[in-house]
């Protein structure tokens, strides 16, 4: 009868969804290539110093990564004790020479609330790291979609400008929850925030390349950067995506265990109904949409926390 038949069917697609789920996990990237802990300090990209700071101890780095831990959800959002930095918000350890010099990028608009928590945390975070850090806020003054990826590539040209060597592109509303999380360049382009709270610290897909993303001033100059063609949410981390490998550079990831991050709570923005249109044409467009097509349209601000950048 046809009951036994629909029964039959309703089994069999059962059977199937149970091989998919066992057989074909990467259907939601939750099994992806990373590099271990024991093997993320060889890929860290260290400066070296100069001459005249030969006499200087340097800072080092295996020794955080290796006994990294877990921070608490819960306290993330408490006061959190570090040392005030320099105008502009920038730091250098008193102890050791750094060998990671990091710009940290943050792309911003009426966020307050998170703007706080965001700057408390983090600097909480990047002093016990040893590395010598600069957090730049970029905002988008106008009534315009927020446009993302132009707010990076303005704080991406100061930032190389003030000789960073390595760029941390960040949004506001992710919090790093482990210490072994550095806030340093690997000899690729790394997407630091592979373990999300949000998506129960799995990865949703593999070509997923946005959050918190770290890579090297030359590189981010050899992909001419992001487009500024996305206002809105969404594209332009698959647009960013797709330059990096047109240009023979395919992201990194380090250990699970090392990427986990929180979310904020926020609103979601909405979406950018042109971006599937805009990304027909990505890797064709982007030597002549990025950095070499930016605006020379804004100003700068020294605040006591954070370099304000505003476009």
């Amino acid at each position: 009868s046809w009951k036994i038949m629909l029964k039959n069917c309703l089994l069999t697609l059962g059977v199937v969804i149970i091989i998919v789920a066992i057989y074909f996990p990467t259907r939601h990237a939750r099994h992806y290539n990373y590099i271990t802990i024991d093997k993320i300090y060889k890929e860290i990209e260290l400066r070296k110093p100069k001459n005249s700071e030969s006499n200087l101890k340097t800072c080092t780095y295996q020794e955080l990564i290796l006994k990294n831990a877990d921070i608490e959800i819960s306290t993330v959002m408490e006061r959190k004790p570090f040392q005030q930095p320099y105008a502009g918000g920038e730091f250098k350890p008193n102890e050791c020479m750094a060998l990671i010099k990091t710009a940290l990028i943050v792309p911003y608009r009426n966020r307050t609330q998170q703007l706080n928590i965001f700057l408390n945390y983090m600097h909480y975070f990047l002093q016990k790291q040893n590395i010598h850090y600069r957090i730049f806020i970029v905002f988008q003054n106008d009534t315009l979609p927020f446009n993302r990826a132009k707010m990076l590539n303005y704080g991406a040209k100061l930032a190389i400008s003030l000789k960073y060597d390595c760029l941390i592109l960040h949004d506001i509303d992710l919090l790093p929850l482990n210490t072994g999380n550095i806030y340093a360049c690997s000899k690729l382009p790394r997407h630091m925030s592979s373990s999300l709270d949000t998506f129960r610290y799995n990865l949703p897909y593999l070509t997923l390349f946005g959050g918190a993303i770290s890579i090297l001033s030359r590189q981010y100059q050899k992909i001419n950067g992001m487009s500024n063609n996305f206002f809105g949410w969404g594209g332009e981390d698959d647009d960013f995506y797709r330059r990096l490998m047109a240009n023979g550079l395919k992201p990194c990831r380090f250990s699970p265990e090392v990427s986990k991050y929180t979310m904020l709570p926020h609103e979601k923005e909405k979406a950018n109904q042109g971006r599937f249109k805009a990304l027909e044409d990505s890797v064709d467009r982007h030597k002549v949409d990025g950095l070499n097509s930016l605006p020379h349209q804004y100003s700068i601000k020294l605040e006591d926390l954070y370099t304000q950048i505003i476009v």
